[in-house]
């Protein structure tokens, strides 16, 4: 007896492993777009802040009205002139020469005890100098200027490119502030401190940034250099291509979005502590923690601005995502705008302004005229120079008033093209409520119809309309 054969086993269903392949490679693109991010914003400050010149330049030179900046050059310029004036010799010298002359030895004695308050009153000139100094716009002159010739050393120092006058060794970055030194000098001379024109020639430097780390992150700041503003480009084709592929585009959209937001969450608590750590650990060197303080949140300034700018893009074009999808609450708020605009067309309407053919085909061409006004927003945000917080609040309060521009047209667009409105149908040869009484046929009727509809030779009156007036909402029943 012959065994019926079994049958064979069911064919995978045709595409599967395809869809499983594509899912798997945009869920690796979009966890790379999210972890490119914020190494893609460090890219951007490290090309733009730390090894350009002229923006590094504008961006320390506020630094010189800093009081904490300003105390600290006061300090370091008045220890670099180092007067100093032997109070107890000169006392001395000058109570012998009285006592020479005849005075009485008392008077030499209190002479002498002058010495230390003469020592106290030349400190208290040359820092009432150097104040003097560092407060004019003097010492911001010079210190733009040494910071300017200073950055071509830092960039040496990461890049191996360059010189500069200052100094960076041992992971120490130090800056002349020789210039200021002679300039304290001179005017130490010209109110009267001889002894300040025996001030030695020495090396003159305030330690501006030490880190033991500086020489190894030379390789890592050259590969960021050379990446410079490409990086942040591969990082939106990544998360465009990572979206195209997925399943549900909309959601990993969103899911992209969210999660590059707290990419750069995660950054600047990450700066936060980097700030932290650095200002618990300063060596020796740095005499001032304040002035330490404020070129770090200086210099990182920048960073921060786009930590936060890339923070807040993320959460608005995760929310535009999901307000155009097809839940609930998106169908809701959609819904309550879409009656808006609708209501406000009526009322224009009623009071004889209508959009016409523009807002029929406004109406006719809205998704296209949605994608577009979005791309065009997009693309300038793109081509901004360095875009801020309130640059993407004002690019969105942009959008939202195009999109109620163009739900406007499209509810006018809608209004005179549709049955006419609330009430009875209008005036002309068919009246209000029953059709008149004139031959059937005779005039246009106010709602599109003619009155040749089948249905008998009579007069049109005579006959039930048949074209579904009578069910529509606002339209009296036959």
């Amino acid at each position: 007896m012959n065994t019926p054969s079994e049958p064979p086993p069911p064919a995978p269903a045709p595409g599967r492993a395809g869809r499983v392949a594509r899912s798997a490679v945009s869920a690796v693109l979009i966890t790379l777009t999210c972890l490119l991010v914020p190494l893609s914003l460090i890219t951007v400050w490290v090309h733009d802040i730390v090894l350009d010149t002229d923006r590094y330049v504008s961006t320390v030179s506020p630094l010189a009205s800093e009081p904490a900046i300003e105390q600290a050059a006061v300090r370091r310029i008045a220890e670099a002139a180092d007067v100093r004036v032997d109070g107890a010799r000169v006392t001395a010298d000058l109570a012998a020469w009285l006592e020479s002359q005849g005075l009485p030895p008392r008077v030499g004695t209190a002479v002498k005890a002058l010495g230390p308050q003469l020592d106290s009153a030349a400190d208290r000139a040359v820092s009432a100098v150097a104040t003097r100094f560092v407060e004019s716009d003097r010492f911001e002159a010079v210190w733009t200027g040494a910071n300017r010739a200073a950055h071509t050393a830092v960039v040496h120092a990461l890049t191996g490119e360059g010189r500069g006058a200052v100094g960076v060794g041992g992971g120490t970055v130090t800056l002349d502030v020789g210039t200021a030194v002679e300039r304290v000098k001179e005017e130490l001379v010209d109110a009267g401190i001889a002894p300040a024109a025996k001030i030695p020639e020495v090396d003159k430097q305030m330690v501006l940034f030490q880190s033991d780390a500086l020489g190894k992150i030379r390789g890592g700041v050259r590969l960021l250099d050379a990446v410079g503003n490409w990086l942040p480009v591969l990082t939106v084709v990544l998360g465009a291509a990572g979206v195209l592929l997925a399943r549900r585009r909309r959601r990993a959209l969103v899911t992209t979005a969210l999660c590059a937001a707290a990419a750069c969450l995660l950054l600047a608590l990450g700066l936060v502590l980097a700030r932290r750590y650095y200002l618990d650990h300063l060596p020796t060197q740095v005499q001032s923690p304040a002035a330490a303080a404020a070129v770090f949140d200086t210099l990182v300034r920048f960073l921060r601005v786009s930590v936060r700018t890339a923070l807040v893009l993320g959460v608005v074009v995760a929310l535009g995502a999901y307000l155009s999808g097809a839940g609930r609450l998106p169908r809701g708020v959609r819904g309550a705008a879409e009656r808006a605009a609708d209501s406000a067309a009526r009322r224009s309407a009623a009071h004889g302004v209508r959009t016409g053919r523009a807002g029929t085909w406004v109406e006719a061409h809205r998704r296209a005229l949605t994608a577009g006004a979005v791309v065009l927003l997009a693309l300038g945000f793109a081509l901004w120079n360095h875009p801020t917080v309130l640059t993407v609040l004002l690019l969105v309060l942009i959008l939202l008033a195009v999109l109620a521009v163009i739900a406007l047209l499209a509810a006018g667009g809608r209004v005179g093209t549709g049955p006419v409105g609330t009430g009875p149908v209008g005036t002309g040869p068919v009246g209000a409520g029953p059709v008149g009484a004139g031959p059937k046929g005779t005039g246009p009727r106010s709602d599109g119809f003619r009155g040749d509809a089948p249905g008998g030779d009579g007069p049109e009156g005579d006959w039930p309309r048949d074209d579904g007036a009578a069910d529509r909402p606002g339209r009296p029943g036959p």
